[in-house]
């Protein structure tokens, strides 16, 4: 009889404090109806109990909370090299077959096996595109961490080529990483007969690449609702205070889906933003999008949403109305960035990863479970 083995094992890293959670539970998922086994190493604050098993049931994850720091939020170099090394102890102890990085820092220890990490997004580009002059102190060494990290890795993985590019010319790489789209599972929301009269945004309102101030002075210029979803105080102590928009904290899932389903005008004025799952899911759900003018937005959402310069809220504002006073030009946007968004599921981001993790095995040793999902 032939001999039954184990489906390969992926070690992968996230942390719950944004995009990379979702990210990471939906590919997990992703690869394992594809016959492949995950354990999520979550570094940084965890979830409740509660959250998390709810997390693993979704995903098909083991989900092991480390508390590791997080290489954004460590304090001094050795912190990240201490918690890169003590990922590479796990996946000794687990037997993975591969480790999955969701920062390139955590590169720099000694993996016995293959290590592929994804860059979603780091300080060096997200200075070069909201800062002015080198870099400061408390930034380079982190820099200087994902520099060393991108080049001890055995493949580099970027959402867009916008960031790939931005990527190879931060840290001086000889290519830039290859392109994987991010993915969502999108769902088929129930929505209300008419979209709603209101603008909406989700995201990290604390962080300055997300633009907040100019979506603040946005709310004041138009005369229906802008609501924003999100926290707006950060890990470090980064606090946005609003005087105009609406704020509604945090989401759950289930509140997000609420939201959307409204299909309200979904706004983003980044300035950075290497993909964006926030606008991804918006668009899903059948939401007219407003976007900034950015290279990864114009990649992913050109002729299917509206773009303005990210500090132009006179021309956003605009948007806005002309989106509200026009139902036919809404729906056809609306419907546009829908059928855009089917191209960004959960099985292509799936494939592509695997595809990535077939070439670093080799085929025999991706043991995918007969009749598997492909």
């Amino acid at each position: 009889m032939p001999v039954r083995r184990a489906p390969t094992h992926i070690l992968m890293t996230a942390d719950a404090l944004g995009g990379v959670w979702q990210y990471s539970l939906e590919l997990a998922e992703g690869l394992g109806r594809r016959g492949l086994a995950v354990t999520l190493a979550l570094m940084g604050p965890a979830p409740s109990q509660a959250a998390l098993a709810q997390a693993e049931a979704a995903s098909g994850a083991r989900i092991r909370p480390t508390g590791l720091p997080l290489d954004w939020t460590a304090g001094r170099a050795a912190d990240v090299t201490e918690a890169a090394a003590a990922i590479a102890r796990l996946a000794r102890e687990l037997g993975a077959d591969l480790v999955h990085l969701h920062s390139p820092a955590l590169a720099l220890s000694a993996f016995e096996v293959p290590v592929v990490a994804v860059c979603h997004s780091c300080v060096a580009t997200w200075w070069a595109a909201l800062g002015n002059g080198p870099l400061p102190a408390d930034l380079a060494w982190r820099a200087d961490l994902a520099a060393r990290g991108c080049r001890a890795a055995d493949r580099l993985l970027a959402p867009t080529r916008a960031f790939a590019e931005a990527t190879r010319a931060a840290y001086g790489l000889d290519r830039p990483p290859a392109v994987v789209r991010n993915g969502r599972r999108l769902a088929d929301l129930h929505s209300a007969a008419e979209p709603a009269a209101h603008a909406f945004t989700a995201g990290r309102l604390w962080d300055r690449a997300k633009n907040a101030a100019a979506l603040d002075r946005l709310a004041a210029r138009i005369d229906v609702p802008f609501y924003a979803a999100g926290p707006a105080e950060g890990p470090n102590g980064e606090r946005f205070t609003a005087d105009h928009l609406r704020g509604l904290g945090r989401l759950d899932a289930a509140r997000m889906d609420r939201e959307l389903t409204q299909r309200p005008v979904f706004i983003s004025l980044a300035r950075y933003e290497p993909f964006g799952l926030a606008v991804l899911e918006a668009a899903g759900a059948g939401c007219a999008l407003i976007l900034s003018d950015i290279p990864s937005f114009s990649e992913l959402w050109e002729g299917a949403a509206l773009f303005v310069a990210p500090d132009d809220d006179a021309a956003a504002a605009d948007a806005v109305q002309g989106l509200i006073a026009d139902p036919e030009r809404r729906a056809s946007l609306a419907e546009a960035a829908r059928t855009r968004a089917a191209r960004y599921g959960t099985d292509a981001m799936a494939d592509g990863v695997l595809a990535v993790f077939r070439d670093l095995l080799g085929e025999p040793r991706i043991r995918a479970l007969d009749g598997a999902a492909a």
